[in-house]
């Protein structure tokens, strides 16, 4: 099997590998309660998955310069034209997850709109000290 072919089956095996991932993220997503670690980790594993496709991809493109196109044409196009089918639908459920995750974005930032009116004021201080002022008026020395 030529170089380029090998490649390109890496290619598709790393990009199965993302729609694990893509999946998981959107189950963490859909779940009533995000579990901010396991997330994170699914985020990480995402970004590791991505910059492998980005090394392939590369090396994908060196080898298939026109000096390199052989009598594996047709084998080249059947894994070019699942590479790419792979990636528009991976594509469209990494913006789904982004809807998602907008959606979780909006759903925090309500929850907090509705408890910051009733949050103690000036509880703590900037430096992470209490802050409460003296409820008598009179201020104590040391």
């Amino acid at each position: 099997m030529s170089r380029l072919l090998e490649l390109m089956d890496q290619m598709t095996s790393v990009l199965n590998d993302l729609k694990r991932v893509l999946d998981a993220e959107q189950a963490q997503l859909s779940a009533g309660f995000v579990n901010g670690v396991a997330l994170q980790r699914v985020t990480e594993e995402k970004s590791s998955l991505l910059a492998t496709l980005d090394y392939l991809e590369q090396q994908r493109r060196l080898e298939q310069r026109p000096r390199h196109a052989a009598a594996n044409d047709d084998q080249i196009e059947l894994r070019w034209q699942t590479i790419k089918k792979k990636t528009r639908y991976l594509n469209d459920l990494n913006t789904h997850n982004g809807w998602l995750l907008e959606g979780q974005l909006e759903r925090n930032k309500d929850a907090l709109d509705v408890l910051r009116p009733h949050q103690e004021p000036g509880l703590y201080g900037a430096n992470g000290q209490t802050a409460a002022p003296n409820r008598n008026g009179k201020k104590f020395s040391v």
